[in-house]
Parts: structure tokens; C-alpha cells; sequence
């Protein structure tokens, strides 16, 4: 009876399609769902990643520039027209700012201080939203899959008891089939939840830094502000 059981449960297919094509609807529609967020979660860290490195390479060839001790307004001048990096994007906010604080006579209004770093603040602002959209489902993904497979492995394992009772028979090529199916959904949540939170804890990192870089820069253009004004 027992050499019968084995018999029968090594000749059954245990491939993941075949798992997965025995399962019950319901943690078929588990297994569907965590693989779109594991595929979509992948898409978000490509994305991102080449998000990240073209707004550090951009940085990088501005930042050289604007120190290089060239004039401001023909660097303004430049690259006013079409920004093509985010930290273009925030000097072009100071010196809009910085334009419109003078009065026809070329005097400035007081406190253009104050407004050119709450223009840059407001702009760095918008930056960040850029930088983060989409991190907010990589934690999502990263804290529910495993509860998810969970959901798919504990009602995999119902079924499993309930086609044992239905057959009357305990041997392995009853239990086997049922518990693989219903493992396997926890298996998917754990594949879809890892990555996830690698890259959102390296990706979040690396904005925190990245956005540190453009505050630096505005202070280093506040101080240049604040010294054209004392003169």
C-alpha cells in the first residue's frame, strides 16, 4: 500500500506550471497577483536605477560648471530654455526668483533672499516627489507578499484537508500534491517580497542622498545671493 502510494506520488508532474495549473482559483488568483508585483516591483527598480544615474550624471556636469567661476546669468542663459536635470531645474528656479526680485530701476526688492531659497526649497520639493514616485509600492510589496502567499498557502492546505476527507485516504499521493500547490504561493511572496525591500531601502538611500546634493547646492547658491546682496 505504501510502496503503491510512492509510486503514484513520483509519477505526478511537480513542475511549477503543473502546481500552479492544480491549484484552486483562489490561490491561482494569489500566485497572479504576487507575480504582477514582482514583475512590476522589477520594473520600478530598472526604472529608477536609470533614473538615479542620469540625475547624478547630470548633477555632476552642472555642478562642475556652475563652480568652475563662469557668470551666473550666462549660465542661466544656457540652461533656462530646456533644463535637462533636476538640479538645472532648481538654478533655473533661483534665478527666475532672483530676476523678478529687481525693480525696473535695477534695485532689489527686500527680501529676495528669502523668496529665491523658498523658490529653490519649492522646486527641490517637487524633485523629491519625482525621485520617490513609485518607492511607496516597493514597501507595500515588501510588507504584504508574504502575508499574501500566506493567505494562498493556508487555503491551499484547507483544500488539501478537505479532499483528504472527501477521499478518506491519507496516503502521500493525496497529501503531497495539495500541500506543493499550497507551498507554493508562499514561495511567490517571498520572491516578489525580498528584492522589493532590497532595492527600496538602496533606492530610498540613494535618493536621501541625491536630494542632499541639490540642498547643498542651494545653500552654496544662497550664499552667493547673500554676498551679491551685501555688496
Amino acid at each position: 500500500m505504501e510502496t503503491g502510494a510512492l509510486a503514484a506520488a513520483q509519477e505526478m508532474d511537480f513542475s511549477l506550471l503543473a502546481l500552479f495549473a492544480r491549484a484552486t482559483l483562489t490561490v491561482q488568483a494569489v500566485m497572479l497577483m504576487l507575480l504582477f508585483a514582482s514583475v512590476w516591483s522589477w520594473a520600478i527598480i530598472i526604472h529608477k536605477h536609470i533614473a538615479f544615474r542620469a540625475a547624478r550624471q547630470g548633477s555632476e556636469m552642472f555642478l562642475r560648471a556652475f563652480w568652475s567661476g563662469g557668470p551666473l546669468d550666462d549660465l542661466y542663459a544656457r540652461v533656462s530654455p530646456a533644463p535637462r536635470s533636476a538640479v538645472e531645474r532648481v538654478f533655473v528656479a533661483g534665478m527666475e526668483e532672483w530676476e523678478r526680485s529687481h525693480r525696473p530701476d535695477g534695485d532689489l526688492i527686500a527680501g529676495a533672499d528669502l523668496r529665491i531659497d523658498r523658490a529653490m526649497n519649492a522646486q527641490i520639493a517637487k524633485e523629491a516627489d519625482t525621485l520617490n514616485r513609485y518607492l511607496p509600492f516597493l514597501a507595500t510589496v515588501g510588507s504584504t507578499a508574504p502575508f499574501v502567499g500566506l493567505f494562498g498557502t493556508v487555503w491551499g492546505i484547507k483544500h488539501s484537508f478537505e479532499q483528504i476527507a472527501i477521499s478518506q485516504n491519507t496516503n502521500l499521493a493525496v497529501v503531497a500534491p495539495g500541500i506543493a500547490e499550497a507551498l507554493l504561493a508562499t514561495g511567490i511572496g517571498l520572491v516578489a517580497a525580498i528584492p522589493a525591500v532590497i532595492f527600496y531601502n538602496k533606492l530610498s538611500s540613494d535618493s536621501d542622498r541625491i536630494l542632499g546634493d541639490f540642498e547643498a547646492f542651494a545653500d552654496g547658491f544662497a550664499g552667493i545671493v547673500s554676498r551679491q546682496l551685501d555688496r
